[in-house]
């Protein structure tokens, strides 16, 4: 009966989509476009900020990685291609961000390219995963992903991380509040637009205000030119091969770094699932998981290499749907021309990177506590049974060990094989160990269901079109 409700809903919820936005003519159809790379552009640019990689490289494979994925889902998922947050955790192991004259966290580490080279190998774990689900199905490989083991990654993404926000906030806490506060209130009491991106409009306001209280250096600004090509051979990661060559650096950077794809491999799950509730479409079945999870691998990838941040989909993505209702798949490729666009103007690029180490701390704080929450909501919405003993361990040993390790002298466990040396973050080791125990203890207790596009191991369903007792959450 759940089922046929849900059904009734999905066809209502059709009628109500518009499906071929050039029916609006093409200056609306621009000018939703525009709306969406806006929606989109806060969260983009953010990595590259926190991590030290190129604004401009980020905002041109954020659209190429859209449109890849576009063609290869046959263009019918509408969905866009961002910076990924979950590997802010390995960026920040192998590559912190270092202090300028002034104290700020604000210069790329020379190791970032080796970190790109991690995340570049992680985003082919994807290709493995698609090829894997189009052999055996997605039921029987989501199987080793339950949310006893993605939960406590994704909460241990986020608190690993908590120590360098505070540090960043510390520069001028006054200026992190604004940033802080302003991002609570568009969340929570802001309509339509502003409750969408709270996060770009927290970042302009404290950035307005650094810039009035003379907490701003716009000198870069000034010097820098107004188009300009937003690749630069140096940071990519062809440029670590040659004189100077690390391989042990790079051996731990995909150690340490390709575990996390697990965490985003279900948040890809979760926001395409998302994406399939809200237009009304199941695209896990059609165009399928396996070409979804490929088009955002080689996404990854191809960003990783040229020096850009893993891409992602995005639940910004379905909220600016379900607040539109415009299920175009059109649209979404114009919001990628327009991030290519943007990526040629270095101006643009360099205020972006004047922004204030507070400004970046404060959005951080909230983010990066947002991310654990995600991890909170994805073991609660699921009903992970806490009574079970294997359960207790697994979410037990997963957290200690990766935030113990982090925090540990050395930061990580270290072992030389031959002339090696392999490093091993605290999410690295609390991945692996979360994932052989669960496949190795007894008492499973979670199934993967492909037939509903909801069924996933984290929800980021929007609206209250589906009914509770249909096992999913409002």
């Amino acid at each position: 009966m759940a089922l046929q409700i849900r059904r009734k809903q999905m066809d209502n919820k059709q009628k109500d989509g518009i499906y071929n936005a050039r029916e609006l003519g093409a200056p609306k159809t621009v000018i939703l476009g525009l709306q969406h790379m806006f929606a989109m552009f806060g969260s983009t640019v953010l990595v590259p900020i926190l991590t030290g990689l190129s604004v401009s490289t980020t905002l041109l494979f954020a659209g190429l990685g859209t449109l890849i994925f576009h063609f290869i889902t046959k263009r019918k998922v509408p969905a866009f291609l961002g910076s990924s947050f979950a590997f802010l955790g390995g960026y920040m192991a192998i590559a912190p961000l270092l202090e300028d004259a002034n104290g700020n966290l604000t210069v790329p580490n020379p190791a970032l390219p080796y970190a790109c080279a991690g995340v570049a190998v992680a985003g082919l774990v994807y290709l493995l995963l698609a090829l894997f689900i189009k052999i055996f199905s997605a039921s029987k490989v989501m199987r080793f992903f339950p949310p006893i083991v993605t939960g406590p990654i994704i909460i241990a993404i986020g608190l690993t991380l908590s120590q360098s926000a505070v540090n960043s906030c510390s520069t001028n806490w006054w200026i992190a509040l604004v940033a802080i506060v302003v991002v609570i209130v568009c969340n929570i009491f802001g309509k339509g637009m502003i409750k969408i991106i709270p996060i770009l409009i927290g970042v302009v306001a404290s950035y307005v205000v650094a810039a009035v209280t003379g907490n701003v250096d716009f000198s870069g600004v000034k010097e820098a030119a107004w188009v300009g090509v937003p690749i630069v051979k140096d940071s990519t990661v062809f440029s670590i091969f040659g004189k100077g060559f690390d391989s042990s650096l790079l051996i731990t950077s995909i150690i340490t770094i390709v575990p996390i794809s697990l965490a985003t491999i279900v948040e890809h799950i979760g926001d395409i699932s998302a994406i399939s509730s809200t237009t009304g479409i199941n695209y896990i079945k059609d165009p399928g998981l396996h070409r979804t999870l490929t088009g955002d691998g080689i996404a990854t990838t191809v960003a990783s290499l040229f020096g850009a941040p893993a891409n992602t989909t995005y639940g910004e993505n379905t909220g600016v749907l379900a607040l539109s209702k415009v299920y175009d798949p059109f649209v979404i490729e114009i919001a990628a021309a327009f991030a290519i666009l943007f990526s040629f103007c270095p101006k643009f690029a360099a205020v972006i990177s004047a922004m204030p180490s507070a400004t970046v701390g404060g959005i951080s704080l909230v983010l990066y506590g947002m991310i654990s929450a995600v991890g909170v909501r994805n073991v609660v919405e699921n009903k992970v049974d806490f009574s079970k003993s294997r359960n207790v361990i697994i979410a037990a040993l997963i957290l200690v060990l990766s935030i113990g390790i982090n925090y540990s002298a050395a930061g990580a466990i270290s072992f030389t094989i031959k002339d090696v040396t392999i490093s091993l973050s605290g999410l690295a080791v609390g991945a692996i160990v979360g994932i052989l125990l669960n496949a190795i203890l007894p008492g499973k207790d979670y199934k993967f269901e492909d037939d509903e596009p909801n069924d996933t191991g984290v929800n980021f369903q929007v609206g209250d079109d589906f009914s509770e007792d249909s096992g999913n959450a409002k």
